[in-house]
């Protein structure tokens, strides 16, 4: 009789069990399902009450004020002044395709002549200029345009315009070309000649046809000469990034004045290593004018062939310092042979100025007039001799192949 009151009692206590976890999963789901809406609505309307910030989520960063001010230490203002006169120079010109040495075997020639005729190509070429006068003069390097048969420039503003040459001097490779456009930024030309080593300057230029790049350096020294680069050197070294493209360009001070004409770099490789050099502004401006004036450069000449008087020199020719440029040779019939000079004088002045090297005297002598006379002032056996001699005008130099061009110097 037990039996059946036990398995009743057994079974209804199951039922209850169930009901019981069936109403705990209910609340239990309804839970979790309320949970998740409200995290919903919170994680979209309002993410930042959450204690973590879900993916794709909001990022809260720190903006500086747009004031305007410049940031400490900018050369903005000195790029903004600068950089629209500074102008892309494209050159071409027509070059000879040297013939396959076939064609210049007897043999061949025999049977086929010379109906084989050397074909020609043209050569295009990049540099930078800097634009001087609104008139639409523009100063570059001499290698940059020369033998070109077509110049274009192209302006910051994105304006282009052919080009023509006014005239150069391959001697301090500086060149003067003009286009007819008006509203010209011309730039403004400091006192390069106040220039000091230490003071910070900025290359402006075209390197490797990228576009306008400006670069930022010191002057590392002044007065550069015995480089090999021209006959007449007075350069601003830097170590602003000067590469390809580069010639022609400016070197500004940190107001953005011209202060130098990039010109050349001492490189293994063909880019920057630290060593650049720019033309003085004051040399540059003297230079212009006289292209602009004349068409050319006139310079004064003696014809003698000088070299630097070194310690072993100075010994031998018993002089206590080294200062002074020695006569190594005379032009016959020149201006120097006639006044008497000889080889072995040693010039010590021109015109009551003392020459330090034979770079000294070279520009000492170009500044006198052709058709004036100077006296100049040697060491001959040991007793100073002043000369009095007629100058003349320095004879064109020959045209020379530079180890350095547009693609691989500027």
């Amino acid at each position: 009789m037990f039996l059946p009151v036990s398995l009743c009692g057994s079974h209804s206590n199951v039922e209850i069990y169930i009901i019981s976890m069936h109403k705990l999963w209910l609340i239990f789901a309804q839970t979790v399902t309320i949970f998740l809406a409200v995290l919903f609505v919170v994680s979209t309307l309002r993410p930042e009450l959450l204690p973590w910030s879900p993916r794709g989520g909001l990022v809260t960063v720190k903006e500086a004020a747009r004031d305007g001010v410049p940031t400490p230490g900018s050369f903005s203002d000195a790029v903004q002044t600068a950089t629209p006169s500074v102008v892309n120079v494209f050159t071409s010109k027509e070059v000879k395709i040297p013939p396959h040495p076939l064609l210049d075997d007897p043999m061949f020639r025999r049977f086929f002549g010379d109906r084989f005729e050397s074909q020609t190509r043209r050569a295009a070429s990049l540099g930078s200029g800097v634009i001087v006068s609104p008139e639409g003069y523009i100063l570059t390097n001499h290698h940059v345009v020369e033998a070109a048969d077509e110049i274009e420039i192209a302006l910051m503003d994105g304006r282009k315009a052919k080009a023509r040459i006014i005239g150069s001097d391959p001697e301090t490779d500086l060149a003067v070309v003009k286009v007819d456009m008006g509203a010209l930024p011309a730039m403004t030309f400091g006192h390069s000649d106040h220039a000091r080593v230490g003071d910070m300057v900025l290359a402006i230029g075209n390197p490797f046809g990228v576009g306008q790049t400006v670069t930022m350096g010191i002057i590392s020294a002044l007065g550069r000469s015995h480089m090999g680069i021209n006959t007449f050197e007075n350069f601003i070294q830097t170590d602003a990034a000067i590469n390809p493209g580069n010639s022609g360009g400016a070197l500004v001070d940190a107001a953005g004045n011209l202060i130098g004409i990039n010109t050349a770099i001492v490189s293994r490789t063909g880019g920057s290593l630290g060593i650049g050099f720019a033309i003085p502004a004051s040399i540059a401006k003297q230079i212009m004018e006289q292209i602009i004036q004349t068409g050319g450069v006139i310079r004064g000449w003696i014809g003698v062939e000088v070299q630097d008087l070194t310690p072993e020199l100075a010994e031998s020719f018993k002089r206590a310092s080294p200062d002074g440029a020695l006569i190594a040779g005379v032009l016959r019939g020149g201006p120097a042979d006639k006044a008497g000079m000889k080889p072995g004088d040693i010039v010590v002045a021109v015109d009551g100025k003392a020459v330090i090297d034979s770079s000294v005297m070279l520009n000492l002598i170009a500044a006198l007039l052709p058709g004036e006379s100077a006296t100049i002032t040697v060491v001959r056996n040991q007793a100073e001799k002043v000369i009095k001699i007629n100058v003349g005008k320095r004879p064109k130099p020959a045209p020379q192949d530079r180890d350095q061009d547009q693609d691989t110097l500027e």
